[in-house]
């Protein structure tokens, strides 16, 4: 695989840069319909993997995800390899969008998206990621399922978060944004919506400037 994967207009005056979660990678069906509906609204969209994602396509080992501290430089190589945060909005599922949040103030970029955050571990409530959230600066979007099982909706509400932060919930999505058959809505709905957001906030972010 390259070290990035483009869609949309090279020429768009901002920029995307997506990161895959913890267990998929750059090209999982989840990255790529979501890559390719926003690039169809004519933002430019990047991809990238962490060294541990590209060490699985290389050996096929599914070791765990690199330090923090190697996932927080991959982010920094990345931006400087675009050009810097001038233009770059940056983000991703899950993981991705995590790492991108820790940097984003410091990277001086236009925005984050967070596409399913992981609020706390799996079965950890007690043990939220949200300390660095309360004083963030960056114009952020967190597009979030409300039964995911890293921050559901009744748990997030209770949560302390800067007011640049922006939560979009899809109705009964999971953390990937899947909802039950019950619920009446398809996976494609509520992929759709997360699409149609982060195209919203891209373009006011664009227009703002």
């Amino acid at each position: 695989m390259p070290d990035f994967l483009f869609n949309g207009p090279s020429d768009a005056p901002i920029t995307l840069v997506l990161a895959h979660g913890a267990g998929a990678p750059m090209d999982s069906p989840f990255m790529e319909t979501i890559a390719e509906g926003v690039a169809q609204a004519g933002i430019g969209v990047a991809r990238f993997e962490f060294p541990y994602m590209c060490r699985r396509r290389t050996t096929g080992s599914r070791g765990a995800p690199d330090p923090s501290t190697v996932l927080i430089q991959s982010w920094r190589d990345t931006i400087d390899q675009l050009g810097g945060g001038h233009r770059l909005v940056i983000g991703g599922k899950s993981l991705g969008g995590r790492i991108a949040s820790m940097i984003a103030d410091d990277a001086a970029v236009r925005g984050l998206v967070c596409l399913g955050y992981p609020f706390h571990p799996p079965g950890k409530p007690g043990q939220t990621r949200v300390r660095h959230l309360e004083h963030l600066r960056t114009p952020t979007l967190i597009v979030q399922g409300t039964r995911d099982s890293l921050g559901k909706s009744d748990e997030v509400v209770k949560y302390k978060l800067s007011s640049s932060i922006r939560i979009e919930w899809l109705e009964d999505g999971d953390h990937s944004f899947r909802p039950r058959a019950l619920s009446g809505r398809s996976e494609a709905d509520n992929l759709n919506a997360a699409i149609n957001h982060v195209v919203g906030f891209v373009n006011r972010l664009r227009d703002a400037a």
